[in-house]
Order: structure tokens, then sequence, then C-alpha cells
């Protein structure tokens, strides 16, 4: 019987239990009403199945134990500290230690607590797990003894503080579902048939109180699927709302990119010229192209972007083409100049730091119509850039820009076709998912002349050889660029090391050859100056910080050294590890480990491993997870409680579909049918879509 007056958007103080003091704990942590409370999803589930006894734990899996604490405390090690408890099932004894959090876990565990623990089963001097999740059970939570599924919660200790801990927080959970009416159903009969799926009423329920572990599997893999299928219901609305809008068709044929492409002093190869065709034909539809071209290091997607925006300056339209940064922006400049020098096209470069009145002239050409090619950095975004008519957009690695910038370019012409382009590989289910808007293009083969550089990691003690070798290679004329990782809670020790580094070596190792610097806080003309003298062989070895991860171009250039290598993600070592293997000689790619972390080691040997970038972005994306992947800016408008974008690849694809089918069928989700469906999607994208001017 459902409580007098409780509703969903119940202020949740006012459910039985909860009262002002504990409600304030409850809305610190995110739930307000009681439909926050509903969707506040256990993070584990416990129950009889799932738990092994510590004998028959096999190393290298994962698994969960309950047992008791029998000794417990600090360790010193030649690192620092470590903490370290053995716990017993009376089957067997396990070690659980920990490196990171020594404080908070010291005053938490105390011997005799009942612990349900978490972790990868490892084998040293006995079993041990290394940082285990862990929580402390009270006789009702033991699923040994008490034959349910017991669920645990993210808890907090303000809300313990309040009486919350894991059996309270679960009696509020119960009271709740005890005196709520049924929670209706966005989705039709028919849908959940179609998708296998069981009704949301119960997998709520299940989710917070399992009968068995079947339902259990059942309720999770339907609350999933919501979740997905509300974000591709986005990208599908998005999509939609792109090719609704009008634009103009680009239908005149490109002689001046078929001059280009007879001219060149390579052949394109056959995935170039596919995905040239797939822009070509995107571009003479009188709706928006919004395309993503993905494409390795080194596999041609400037000259692409070049012929691609020639068809549109043949169309007697402008071009804009955006960079990250003003290296790679002046990079783009000289690859278009040195592209179009026989073709009457104009270009020009704004970036930030340009002189006032070189820029002035550049936005009153611009403005007239006089530049055709406009190339540049953030720069383009500012309000005094005017065009007269923009109709193609090339956005360079475009995860470095926010939705609300490209919005803001995009404005700047009459809804202009768009390519945007990323030397990052994606995995498939994270494209679809963060970019589900775009139509996809993959340059997945290397120019015939590209060499796989060869990449090995090496410990400071091997320096000297390394150092040998390189001026070998600098003999043999070529040239070596040395890396430093730069990252924000240390910049100024990171470009200090830089600065150093550049001193010793050129006062030792180096001191026969010529060596340069450039890093983030010179000024441009002296990066100008030190980018020229390098392309032209002037400087043999090149230290830098990560300034030069896109956009430095030198086919002479066979030997890159990172430093503290470790310390970078993996997607950036590939990015950096591109700068080399540009030109016809054999490249080598030296990354050099100090004090490296088994994540480190990993990530280095993931380097030497292979030279493919999406088997390289696999490995990040399990390393890192998706928001990192992309950034903050990118993952922000995501709302995932339970669904996993690295697990559910299926379900992923399986969303999609049905949201995609949804929104061909009723684009604006008027139909009677679909309220609830518009009803939950505008509750969990409303601030998205006021941003992103979606109506």
């Amino acid at each position: 019987m459902a409580e007098s007056g409780l509703e969903f958007g119940t202020p949740i103080q006012f459910l039985k239990g909860v009262g002002p003091s504990r409600g304030s704990a409850m809305e610190n942590a995110g739930i307000s009403t009681v439909q926050d409370l509903l969707y506040y999803f256990p993070r584990r589930h416990l129950d009889r199945t799932a738990v092994t006894r510590i004998k028959d734990l096999r190393e290298s899996t994962w698994a969960t134990v309950v047992a008791d604490v029998m000794v417990c405390g600090e360790r010193r090690t030649r690192r620092g500290k470590m903490y370290e408890a053995t716990v017993s099932d009376k089957s067997q004894l396990l070690k659980l230690i920990w490196f990171n959090g020594v404080d908070y876990v010291s005053k938490s565990l105390k011997v005799g607590d009942r612990l349900a623990v978490h972790g990868k089963v490892e084998s040293y001097q006995g079993t041990q797990m290394v940082h285990p999740e862990y929580d402390r059970l009270s006789e009702g939570d033991d699923p040994i003894h008490s034959g349910t599924v017991v669920p645990i919660y993210p808890s907090s200790g303000e809300l313990k503080h309040v009486g919350l801990d894991g059996r309270g927080f679960r009696r509020i959970v119960r009271n709740m579902l005890e005196s709520l009416p049924e929670v209706p159903d966005h989705f039709s009969d028919d849908l959940l048939s179609q998708q296998n799926l069981i009704p949301l009423n119960d997998a709520i329920r299940q989710i917070h109180f399992a009968d068995q572990p079947g339902l259990l599997s059942k309720s999770i893999k339907r609350l999933k699927f919501d979740e997905h299928f509300f974000l591709q219901l986005l990208m599908a609305i998005k999509k939609d709302s792109i090719q609704r809008s009008g634009t103009k068709a680009l239908t005149i044929k490109s002689n001046n990119a078929i001059e280009i492409i007879a001219e060149l002093d390579f052949d394109l190869t056959s995935a170039q010229k596919r995905v040239y065709s797939e822009i070509c034909a995107d571009m003479e539809n009188p709706s928006p192209m919004n395309r993503l071209l993905q494409g390795d290091v080194g596999s041609g997607k400037t000259i692409v972007a070049v012929l691609s925006a020639v068809k549109a300056v043949d169309n007697k339209m402008q071009a804009a083409v955006l960079a990250p940064t003003e290296i790679l922006a002046q990079q783009h400049f000289r690859t278009f100049n040195k592209t179009l020098i026989n073709q009457d096209i104009s270009t020009a470069l704004l970036t930030g730091k340009m002189k006032v009145k070189e820029k002035k002239s550049i936005l009153e050409k611009t403005q007239l119509g006089e530049i055709d090619i406009l190339i540049g950095t953030h720069a383009i975004f500012q309000k005094d850039v005017e065009f007269k008519n923009l109709g193609f957009i090339v956005v360079d690695e475009q995860h470095r820009f926010g939705v609300n910038q490209r919005g803001g370019l995009i404005q700047k012409g009459w809804n202009p076709h768009i390519l945007a382009m990323t030397a990052t590989p994606i995995p498939r289910t994270l494209a679809i998912t963060y970019l589900g808007d775009m139509d996809l293009s993959v340059i997945d083969e290397l120019p015939k002349h590209r060499i796989p550089v060869i990449t090995k990691s090496v410990e400071p003690d091997r320096l000297e050889k390394v150092y040998s070798f390189v001026k070998e290679e600098v003999k043999q004329g070529r040239q070596c660029m040395v890396v430093f990782p730069l990252v924000e809670e240390s910049e100024k020790s990171d470009l200090a090391a830089a600065v150093e580094e550049h001193e010793r070596l050129s006062r030792e190792e180096f001191s026969a050859l010529s060596v340069g610097l450039i890093h983030g806080r010179m000024k441009r003309d002296e990066k100008d100056e030190i980018m020229t003298e390098f392309e032209n062989g002037s400087i043999d070895v090149l230290v830098s910080t990560t300034v030069i991860e896109v956009g430095i171009d030198v086919p002479n250039a066979t030997i890159m050294i990172v430093e503290h290598a470790d310390r970078f993600g993996l997607t950036q070592l590939h990015q950096l590890r591109g700068r080399v293997g540009r030109g016809t000689e054999k490249s080598y790619c030296i990354l050099v480990e100090r004090k490296a972390t088994d994540r480190g080691k990993y990530r280095l040997e993931v380097m030497e491993r292979t030279n493919d970038g999406f088997e390289i972005s696999d490995e990040d994306l399990k390393m890192r997870g998706p928001g990192e992947f992309f950034g903050a800016k990118q993952s922000g408008f995501i709302r995932y409680r339970i669904a996993d974008l690295m697990t559910d690849g299926a379900l992923v694809h399986q969303a999609r579909d049905a949201a995609f089918a949804l929104v061909e069928k009723d684009p604006h989700l008027s139909e009677v049918s679909h309220a609830l469906i518009k009803m939950r999607f505008e509750r969990e994208y409303a601030t998205y879509l006021t941003s992103a001017g979606i109506s």
C-alpha cells in the first residue's frame, strides 16, 4: 500500500525514516527527491553464488571473498609506507595490501571487522590482493549467513554520520519501495518485447532488492539499456536536426582539385580516394555535412582537407581551417600554400599573437571575401572575424574544442559543411556514443613509403648507448627530437627540466652538434625561428616539451627520445611517435622509463608491441576510461549511473538502433505514445539541449 502523498518528486526529507538532518546529508550526496533515490543504484551486489572461499581463489582472476580481519597495520617500505591486512574465512588466509590511501585505510579498518573484499588475485609469498575494494559488513549484510542478494551502496562519511551506513541506507530504500506506487514505463510493451527487456518497475525494484541473481542481471541490462538509449536519442535528434537544416549544395565539379591531384609527387592511397569521394558526396547535398575523418598519424588526412576546401572555393564559398595550436596552424598554412602554389586561391593565417596591423588586414580581406581559405587557431572564434560566405569548415584534432566553440564558428556562415579530423583513433563504441551525430570516414592505410617506427623502452643506464646512436644518425645527415612531459600540476619543474637538459646535452653528450630548444612559453617569433632552423637542418637535436605533439612534419627527423615516457598516456605517446618516421628512412622512438608504476610499464609495453593506432586506443580506453579519453569538455553531458561503455558494446549498438528508428518515425517525439520518453529525455539533457541550440 502506497504511503499517502508519496510521489517521485517528493523531497527526500519527507520519506519515512529520513527527516531534515538525514535529508540534508542525502541532498549533499545528490539525492534530493524520491526519484533521485530510486536511481541511486548499488555500486555492487553480494550474493552467496558470487562469493569465493579463499582456498578456492585462482591467480589472475577477479573475485569477491567475505572474511574477518585477523591482523592489520602500516608497514614501511623503500618507497614509503603501505598498509597490510590479513583476513581469514576459516578456509585459508588472504593478504590485502594498499600502497595508496594508507591513512584512510588505517582509520577505516580494525581487527575483528568482517569484510566483503573484491580484487584481483595475485600470488606473492602467499595469496594476496593489491588495492582491493572492500565493504565492512554487519550481521544482516553477510550474504553467506543471510542467503540473500545484498546491495552495497555508495556511501560517504556524512551519510554514515547520520546513521546511514549500509544497513541504515538499505532500510530507507526499502521503506521507499514499499510506499511507492508502480514506476510507469516510458517504453511500450512492443518495444520491451522486441528488445527483450523487463518492465521498468521490475528493473528498479530488483536492482535494489533482487529476489535472485538472474532477475538482478535482467534489471541491470534494462537500466543500462535506458541510459544508452537516451544518449543515443540525443545523437539521433542532433543528426536529424542537422540533416533537416538547409545549406548550399556545392555541386560544381572541382577542376582545381583535379589539377592538384595530377601535380602531387605521390599517389593518393585507395583509402584517401574513398574518403574524398564520401566528402564530395556529402557536400553536394542541400543539407550540411557533419563528418568525422579518422586517420592514424601520417595517413594523409591533410591533403584530403586541402582538396575538400578547394571544392568549396570552386563553388564560390570560403573555407575555414581550425587547429588547436599555433604550430599545427602554421604547419597547415605551409602545406596549403605549397599544395595550392599553382592555383589562383588565396590563403591566410590567423593566430592570437599576430600584430594588430597584420590581423586587421586579414580580417578586412576575409570579410570582403578576398581570402578564400582562412587557417588559424582559437582566434577564428573571435567576434571580429567575419566571413562573406563561409561554406566549409575543417576542425583538426576536433576533440580539443568544446561543443559551444564549434557552434560559434558554424554561426559565422549559413549551416556550413563541417569536416572534423582526428589522428586519435577512437574505438567504435566510443565513437558512436560521443560522436554519434556525425558520419564517419576512416583512412585505414598508410602511404606506401611509410616504414613503421621501431619503438624501444630503456632505463636511464642505457642512455649513453642511445646518445651514441643519435650521433651516428646525425653523421648520416639525420635529426633527433628529445621530448619532456609537460603536465599542469608540475609545469614549472618540467619546463625547467627541458631547459636544463638542453643546456646539459649542448655542453656534454652533443657538444659537437647543434642543439635547439622549443617550448610553449616562447614567443611566436622565437618558436617560428627554431622550427625553421630544425626544418632546414640547421639544428641536429631539438629538445622540446609536448608543444611538438602535433604539427611537426620534418621527414629528416628519424629519432625521438621521450623522457619520463611512463608519465604519458598511450594516445599521447602515439601522437608523439608520429612526429618521426615521416620520411623514407627507418626511424626510432626511444621511451625513457624513470620510476615507472606497473601501469606505466604496461603502457610502454603496448607502445613497443604495436604501431596500430586503433589497438592503442582500445588499450588507452581500458586504462583511462571514456571520460579521460576525450577530456571533461566532451564527456560532461553524459549521465551514466550504471552503464559502462567499456563492457556494454553490444547493448550500445542495440540501443542506438532503437533510438535512431524512433527518431526516423517521430523526429520531434510528438506522438502521444512517446510522451514519457520525451519527458525523461528532456529531464536528462535539458541543459545540454539549450547550450547546443537544439529545440
